[in-house]
């Protein structure tokens, strides 16, 4: 069982609008006092979406290049974009996100339904995403909707290697409505499958709305680290709106503590990951 929890913090997303979340960063200012005091508080890594002047979600190279220098430059957390962008966005600007060279960026092993939405991720993409950052030097975190991405998870590395750095990190997105759900007994499923995958394959665990708590308790239980974030989940109990992502990573890091495994710094985290 690894000792330290890697936190990530995932502040933003593309579903979400600041009209109906006027907590949610959303410009570039937002994002980097958000990433400032996560860090502050434990998190090693920022899950990064950004949004346009009108705050809707976009996929703006130059946006994305500012994003990435303005983060290293205020703070020491890893930098991961997301190539997921929002389920409307083309292959073509998902993968060009790369251009903006973070540290690390998502690769989701496949398609799944996505609450009334397609989430649409084919084999082709999924390969040209894993070799570009093979490529570039970028560390992808593997994003598992359900079982049988881990599955297409083990083919793409069989057949393509493994990623920058040598290591394998995957997150377990659960309790989106057409995926896996939040509980206990997915995470634990999923976790089993990671036999399958290379030995020092580490984990971490997101739990969408109301499965945030379950999923992060059994992440630790199970050996796990975790992602919170307004992304995520928008309520922080019963009807109490999340005030900041400064109260989700705090909740994160006082479990890790009660846990006996409190957060990895930024080097300790780079470490792990093969950065």
């Amino acid at each position: 069982m690894t000792t330290g929890t890697l936190i990530t913090v995932a502040p933003t997303g593309a579903e979400s609008a600041k009209t109906e979340v006027p907590a949610l960063p959303v410009t570039l200012d937002e994002l980097l006092l958000t990433a400032k005091e996560c860090e502050a508080l434990g998190a090693s890594i920022i899950h990064v979406h950004i949004r346009d002047d009108d705050a809707r979600p976009t996929l703006d190279p130059g946006r994305l290049r500012a994003t990435v220098a303005a983060l290293r430059e205020s703070t020491d957390l890893i930098v991961q974009l997301s190539t997921g962008g929002a389920v409307t966005d083309p292959e073509a600007d998902r993968l060009a996100v790369l251009d903006a060279a973070p540290d690390m960026a998502s690769c989701t092993m496949g398609t799944v339904n996505f609450g009334d939405d397609v989430f649409l991720n084919r084999w082709e993409f999924i390969v040209g995403l894993h070799t570009r950052m093979q490529e570039r030097g970028i560390v992808p975190e593997y994003e598992i909707f359900d079982l049988g991405h881990l599955t297409a998870l083990r083919r793409l590395l069989d057949k393509y290697g493994l990623p920058h750095g040598g290591h394998v990190h995957v997150d377990f997105v659960m309790g989106v409505p057409g995926g896996m759900p939040g509980t206990t007994a997915a995470l634990v499923a999923a976790q089993q499958m990671l036999r399958d995958l290379p030995e020092d394959t580490t984990f971490s665990a997101t739990g969408i709305g109301r499965s945030s708590i379950p999923v992060m308790l059994a992440s630790l239980s199970a050996g796990g680290h975790l992602r919170v974030g307004m992304e995520d989940t928008v309520t922080y109990a019963k009807g109490r709106p999340v005030e900041s992502n400064m109260q989700l990573v705090a909740r994160a890091v006082g479990f890790a503590q009660l846990a006996q495994r409190p957060p990895l710094n930024t080097t300790q985290a780079r470490e792990l990951l093969g950065l």
